[in-house]
């Protein structure tokens, strides 16, 4: 896979992504168990838990500030141009939702590439608000729509969006079932969900209906499902023991330490360290935080790599 020259350009205006307040100088245990098929490149392949997904190491979300069918990049009007950099440093995996407003873009971007080149996640918000409209049609009648914006024949991976209560199996059961006919007939390869409770997060780990999850994961409790990370850590091993692909979102905690170079660097080596988390995600708004980005968790895996010795 080419890449980019990787510039260290000081993270000041850096990666954004979850939201919350950071008790300085709490301290944290460190786990170090990068898994042994994991190298240094941030950009190498890996396996989303046991679907059939290959895709990178490091992924961009699409729907930093997100809500309304719109993101950070689509009020910029940088949507087009980030995706397509994205794709041109190298990045493979690219997450959206309804509520972001970007398949159009992810469209445009990746237009003339083959298809099987890069993965596209996206999810359907079954909630009240998030989305202009108040109705909520089945899986199936959003997928098509889902298909026609992102100019696809099929999907790599659909989520039920944000669930946040522990009975969300039971109250979605109809709309899992229209998804898993839809995984049956090649239309998705995978389902799953994204979670923000952690009641929410140990429903998933007892699903067997969950292929791929999204887990809002670092050490400083930030934007997360417990404020605790010890917390989630052993759920997210339920998880990855039972074979699904686990996504680490909200790494930065939306943002919030997103000047603070040594916290950022802590936080990719705590979670890459975990051994639990298959991939990544960040939200960019410029190009030049793809490219530190890239360099901060090469640098990430090449510390883990040599702990290991």
């Amino acid at each position: 896979m080419s890449r980019k020259k990787i510039t260290r350009r000081v993270f000041v205006s850096s990666v954004v992504m979850a939201a919350g307040t950071v008790a300085l100088g709490k301290a944290f245990p460190t786990h170090d168990i990068l898994r042994p098929e994991v190298n240094a490149d941030p950009l190498q392949k890996v396996s989303l838990g046991k679907s059939s997904i290959k895709t990178t190491l490091l992924g961009m979300g699409t729907g930093f500030n997100g809500y309304n069918r719109s993101a950070a990049i689509t009020r910029a009007g940088t949507a087009e141009a980030m995706i397509r950099y994205a794709y041109d440093s190298g990045i493979r995996f690219f997450d959206c939702a309804d509520t972001y407003g970007t398949h159009q873009f992810v469209s445009k971007s990746l237009k003339g590439f083959p298809r099987d080149n890069y993965t596209i996640s996206s999810k359907i918000w079954v909630g009240q608000g998030g989305i202009p409209e108040p109705e909520r049609p089945g899986a199936d009648i959003v997928v098509d729509r889902f298909r026609k914006e992102l100019g696809t024949d099929y999907l790599d991976v659909i989520q039920l969006h944000c669930m946040t209560n522990a009975g969300w199996t039971d109250e979605y059961k109809k709309q899992m079932d229209l998804l898993e006919n839809l995984k049956a007939k090649g239309i998705i390869r995978a389902h799953g969900v994204s979670v923000h409770s952690l009641e929410a997060m140990e429903a998933a780990a007892a699903s067997p209906w969950v292929d791929v999850i999204h887990v809002r994961i670092n050490p400083f409790g930030v934007a997360m499902d417990s404020k605790d990370p010890e917390k989630i850590i052993p759920v997210i091993k339920k998880l990855h023991a039972s074979g699904k692909g686990v996504i680490g979102m909200k790494l930065i905690g939306n943002g919030n330490f997103r000047n603070d170079s040594d916290k950022i660097d802590q936080s990719l080596r705590y979670v890459l360290g975990l051994g639990t988390i298959d991939m990544i995600i960040a939200g960019f708004e410029k190009p030049e935080q793809i490219d530190n980005y890239i360099s901060r968790v090469e640098s990430a895996l090449i510390t883990l790599k040599e702990r290991k010795k």
